[in-house]
C-alpha cells in the first residue's frame, strides 16, 4: 500500500513538473532562445508553407533531451495556425493505433511523434506511405483471399523527435524533408531563458544569480528551469524571495549541483572510471553495473555532457577519463587516462 502511495505521489510530482515546464515554453519562434540556424531554416519553411497554403514538409528534430524539440513542434503548429496532436513511439504498439490517429488527421495538421526511433518495425512500415504518399495501406483478410485497401489521408506535417538519430532507420529518415539538430545552449543563452522564466514566475532575480543558474544547467533549458524552481523555493523561504548570486550559489550547493552542473550520478560515473578502473578504458555496461544505472540512461543522458566538458573520452576499447577529469576530481593519475603520462618511480 505504501509503495502504491509512493508511486502516486511520484506521478503527481511528475505532472506538476510537466505543467510547470509547459507554462514557461515560448509560443512563437521569435521568443525561442538559441538554435539560430535551426530557427532560420524553420522560419523559411513555415513562411513558404503559409504562402502556398500547403502542409509544411515533414521535420525530424534530433539532439539530447531537454533542448526544446517538443516546444518547437508546438511552435510550428502555432506559427502555421493549425491543430497540433502528439504521441510517442512506445505508445504506438499496433498498426491499428497509428491508423486510428492518422485517419482522423486534419488538413495541414501538425502530428508530433516523440521518441520516433522506438517505433515498432510494422508500425514504422505503415508510416512510410503515410509520410510519402499520404495514404494508408491496410491488409484485409488472410491467406489467398487477402487484399490491400488504400485509405487516402489529408496532407499533414509530421514532426519526429529523437535523442538517438542513429537508431532512426534510413528509409524513415529519408521521408523527412528537414532533418535538424538541436545543440546544447551556451551560458548567455541559458541566462536569457532563466531571466525570461523568472519574469513569468514573478520572481526577482539579478544578472549574477541568473548566470549562476545558467552555468550549472548542463547546457539544457529544461534543467535551467528546474533549477530555477528549486532556487526560487529556497529564496522564498530563506532570502525574502529575491535571487542574487549568493542565494543562487547557496541553494545550488544545497542541491549538490556543482559549478559544472554535475549531479550525484555524473560524479558517480566519473569516480567509478577514475578510482575503480584507473581511468579506463572501461565498458559502459560495467560502469552501469557499478553504479546501479541503466546503460542506455548513461549513454543518452549523462555521457554526452561529460564528453562535452572534456571529462570523458569514448574509445573503441571503452570509456576513458581525461587529464581534465583527473585535475577536477583531484584523483592521482594512473596509466590509461587520455593524455596522461606514466608516473616515474
Amino acid at each position: 500500500m505504501a509503495e502504491k502511495s509512493s508511486r502516486l505521489v511520484s506521478a503527481v510530482g511528475a505532472d506538476d513538473e510537466q505543467q510547470f515546464e509547459a507554462g514557461l515554453r515560448p509560443r512563437r519562434l521569435a521568443d525561442f532562445t538559441g538554435q539560430t540556424r535551426l530557427k532560420e531554416n524553420l522560419q523559411i519553411a513555415i513562411d513558404a508553407a503559409r504562402k502556398r497554403g500547403e502542409a509544411m514538409d515533414h521535420v525530424l528534430l534530433y539532439g539530447p533531451p531537454g533542448l526544446g524539440k517538443t516546444t518547437l513542434g508546438q511552435i510550428i503548429a502555432q506559427e502555421l495556425d493549425v491543430p497540433f496532436s502528439q504521441t510517442s513511439g512506445p505508445v504506438l504498439q499496433k498498426k491499428l493505433d497509428l491508423s486510428g490517429i492518422l485517419s482522423g488527421i486534419m488538413h495541414r495538421q501538425v502530428f508530433f511523434i516523440d521518441e520516433i526511433h522506438r517505433l515498432l518495425p510494422d508500425v514504422e512500415e505503415m508510416l512510410y506511405s503515410a509520410l510519402e504518399d499520404f495514404h494508408l495501406d491496410i491488409l484485409i483478410g488472410t491467406g489467398p483471399g487477402a487484399r490491400t485497401h488504400s485509405i487516402p489521408l489529408q496532407k499533414f506535417t509530421a514532426i519526429g523527435a529523437t535523442t538517438r538519430q542513429g537508431l532512426v532507420s534510413a528509409p524513415l529518415r529519408g521521408r523527412f524533408g528537414l532533418v535538424l539538430r538541436l545543440n546544447h545552449y551556451d551560458v548567455p543563452e541559458l541566462k536569457k531563458i532563466v531571466e525570461r522564466s523568472s519574469k513569468l514566475l514573478a520572481t526577482p532575480i539579478d544578472a549574477d544569480g541568473a548566470e549562476e543558474i545558467a552555468r550549472r544547467a548542463r547546457g539544457t533549458p529544461r534543467i535551467a528551469n528546474r533549477l530555477l524552481r528549486r532556487v526560487r523555493d529556497y529564496a522564498q523561504v530563506r532570502a525574502k524571495g529575491v535571487i542574487d548570486h549568493k542565494v543562487a550559489v547557496t541553494a545550488l550547493d544545497l542541491l549538490e549541483v556543482d559549478r559544472f552542473g554535475l549531479d550525484e550520478i555524473d560524479q558517480k560515473i566519473m569516480r567509478t572510471v577514475l578510482e575503480k578502473f584507473g581511468g579506463g578504458p572501461v565498458g559502459v555496461n560495467t560502469i552501469a553495473a557499478s553504479i546501479g544505472e541503466e546503460p542506455e540512461t548513461i549513454e543518452e543522458v549523462y555521457e554526452p555532457y561529460l564528453i562535452q566538458l572534456g571529462f570523458l573520452h569514448r574509445s573503441p576499447r571503452g570509456r576513458m577519463a581525461t587529464e581534465r577529469a583527473y585535475d577536477y576530481f583531484q584523483v592521482p593519475r594512473r596509466f590509461g587516462g587520455v593524455g596522461s603520462q606514466p608516473e616515474l618511480f
